[in-house]
C-alpha cells in the first residue's frame, strides 16, 4: 500500500485505489482497526472507505447477551 501522510486528503484514482486495496484485505480477514493502524488512517475513515467500496461488513464480535432458556 503507498505510504500516505496521516490526516492528508485522499482523492480521485489514490481514493479508489486505497479503497480496492482495504476492501480486499478486509474481506480477507482483517479488522477495521488492525487496517486502519497500519494505513495511518482513522476507524472512522476505513470504515467510511469500506461503505463506499462496497464491502460488506462484518458484524461485530464478541459474546452476546441472551436471555438463558431454563
Amino acid at each position: 500500500m503507498a505510504e500516505l501522510k496521516k490526516g492528508s486528503r485522499v482523492t480521485g484514482g489514490d481514493r479508489d485505489k486505497l479503497a480496492e486495496d482495504l476492501k480486499k484485505r478486509y474481506e480477507g480477514g482483517e479488522s477495521i482497526r488492525l487496517l486502519a493502524e497500519s494505513s495511518g488512517r482513522s476507524y472512522g475513515f476505513v470504515h467510511r472507505i469500506l461503505n463506499e467500496s462496497g464491502a460488506t461488513l462484518r458484524g461485530r464480535g464478541g459474546a452476546t447477551r441472551r436471555k438463558s432458556s431454563t
